[in-house]
């Protein structure tokens, strides 16, 4: 798959972050993929089946070879409950299930949905070695979805599970929050998925708020220092007339030719705009350096299960 360097996800779609209109969730997904954005993610945890929804709506209009499919199986909700099965029966299902609500009858990229679940439940993260993935390469094999993947917060198990599975089973690895203008432990990894032929999908270059000028969400797993950090550096970029956003969106697209895709998530058409346009944007390098000094000895600073 050849993605763009700025990819749509559908997270907020769901109204994951705040409650959303759906007519202009659709609009939003139109405005990414007419303005060259090939890559869309979602999964059926997203707003408990509402992303999936929504976006299959969004999806009936647009030709299918205008996109690339990605979602994922293992994390679900329902009812504000949310729930895990990593069991080869129910990562099956749950592919067929999304399908039905993507309107699709292809998946491009199936995933794993944060390992870091089942790590804690029983089997741990052989239980994905040994069931979830085979289920998953057994759909490959039958031509339902194309390529198979996974993803986590936390990039050692993205790389022990890799370790612990025969060579081109897992093909990409999703990662978030981990190469952004504070926190840039995912090139510690880029060699190793290199040498294993893995693509590599970032997400959340605002590092799920931390940059962006409104500030952190209460739920935000961040130490109170990182969060005061980060909350320095927007107001510093406020100050220099150029959003933190924006800088936070540029870095995460711009410096690092082995990062396939950054993934972004909005439901706001004018938002995804603004997005595209900051990536066809330079960077101010120098207010990178800038916002760095200023996030000090918080860059890098990992959060609970981070």
């Amino acid at each position: 798959m050849r993605v763009s360097n700025l990819s749509f996800g559908a997270s907020s779609l769901g109204g994951v972050f705040h409650s959303i209109r759906e007519e202009e969730g659709i609009r939003a997904v139109h405005v990414a993929v007419d303005n060259g954005i090939n890559f869309i993610d979602v999964s059926p945890y997203y707003g408990h089946l509402k992303a999936e929804t929504v976006l299959g709506k969004a999806l009936k209009e647009i030709p299918r070879d205008k996109y690339f499919l990605s979602t994922k199986v293992g994390r679900y909700g329902k009812d504000g409950v949310n729930t895990w099965d990593y069991s080869a029966e129910r990562a099956t299902a749950s592919v067929y299930e999304s399908m039905e609500r993507l309107n699709v009858d292809f998946i491009d990229l199936i995933n794993v949905h944060d390992i870091e679940f089942q790590a804690s439940l029983p089997g741990g993260l052989q239980k994905v070695c040994d069931e979830t993935l085979p289920a998953l390469v057994a759909l490959k094999k039958k031509g339902v979805v194309g390529h198979v993947g996974i993803t986590d917060l936390q990039p050692e198990n993205l790389k022990w599970v890799i370790e612990h599975v025969e060579k081109g089973t897992v093909e990409s690895v999703l990662n978030f929050c981990h190469y952004s203008l504070n926190d840039t432990l995912l090139t510690d990894y880029l060699d190793f998925f290199e040498k294993h032929d893995i693509g590599v999908v970032n997400a959340s270059p605002l590092s799920m708020g931390l940059l962006s000028s409104r500030g952190t969400p209460d739920w935000h797993p961040a130490a109170k220092e990182l969060k005061e950090a980060c909350a320095r550096a927007a107001a510093y970029c406020a100050g220099q007339g150029y959003p933190i956003e924006k800088l936070a969106i540029q870095f995460s697209t711009s410096l690092n030719p082995r990062i396939a895709t950054t993934l972004f998530s909005s439901a706001n058409p004018a938002n995804v705009q603004k997005n595209i346009d900051y990536v066809n944007e330079p960077m101010d390098e120098q207010l990178v350096l800038e916002v760095q000094r200023i996030i000090g000895d918080q860059m890098g600073s990992r959060w609970k299960n981070s």
